[in-house]
Formats: structure tokens, C-alpha cells, sequence
């Protein structure tokens, strides 16, 4: 099985459009049908590490052909990087690192600035200014 039919069986297994895999990782969906197509390109690293953790198969595999497809439930968890993981168990505190996350980085600057307002209201304090925070 060739790179390109790997991608297409990963996105298909997963349940993903090409629009969706494409608004998941980042890309445009014409970036998809050419990885998937069989003169098509080759993605990149990044993109295929993308690839592989949104449609929950193995990299190797992906990458490859090598090993199973399906990662084991073990190293589910494993495949997830550190920085993209979220190890919250409030979900009030998820719905804000989203939240966070999802914004740019001028409103992520004013949803800090909000929380800290209210948090320094609501202890007594007052709000440290920026020079105190090394901005």
C-alpha cells in the first residue's frame, strides 16, 4: 500500500471529510486530495504526525507501512504530545484553556488581564501591573 492510500484508509477510518482532516490539522482541504491522490504530494512531517493523531493510527504506520495501523490503547495517550494535551479534570478550567486556545493573541491578552481583575477583586488585591510581570 502506497503513502497515499494510507492517508485516504487513516482519514476514512476515522470518520473525517477531507474538509474536516484539512480544518483539523490546518491546511486546505486541495492540500488532503493531494496527499491522497496518486501522482499528489508527499506531506510533510508535521502534516503526517498531524494526520496520524487526528485519525488515531500509528506514525510509523502512516509514514511507513510498517507495524500495525491502530496504535494500542496505551500508547493513545503517549501519541499526544505534552504541549497539545490538556491535563485538566475541571471542566470549567477546560472551557477556559480552550477558550484560551482558540483566541488570538490580542483577545488571549485580554482574557488574562479579565482574570486577573476578577481574581484580584474578588481576593481584596490589587491586579499587578504589567512592568511587574516582565512585559
Amino acid at each position: 500500500m502506497n503513502p497515499q492510500d494510507r492517508i485516504r484508509l487513516a482519514r476514512r477510518h476515522a470518520g473525517l471529510s477531507q474538509a474536516r482532516l484539512a480544518e483539523a490539522i490546518g491546511v486546505q482541504r486541495s492540500a488532503v486530495s493531494h496527499w491522497e491522490s496518486p501522482q499528489g504530494k508527499n506531506p510533510s512531517v508535521e502534516h503526517l504526525r498531524a494526520v496520524a493523531v487526528v485519525a488515531s493510527v500509528a506514525f510509523e504506520w502512516l509514514a511507513t507501512g510498517r507495524g500495525k495501523m491502530q496504535l494500542s490503547e496505551d500508547a493513545v495517550l503517549d501519541s499526544v504530545s505534552a504541549a497539545d494535551a490538556i491535563l485538566v479534570e475541571d471542566l470549567l478550567e477546560l472551557r477556559l484553556v480552550q477558550a484560551f486556545r482558540e483566541a488570538s493573541p490580542r483577545t488571549r491578552i485580554a482574557l488574562v488581564e479579565i482574570v486577573e481583575e476578577l481574581t484580584a477583586k474578588r481576593l481584596g488585591r490589587t491586579r499587578p501591573k504589567r512592568s511587574q510581570l516582565g512585559e
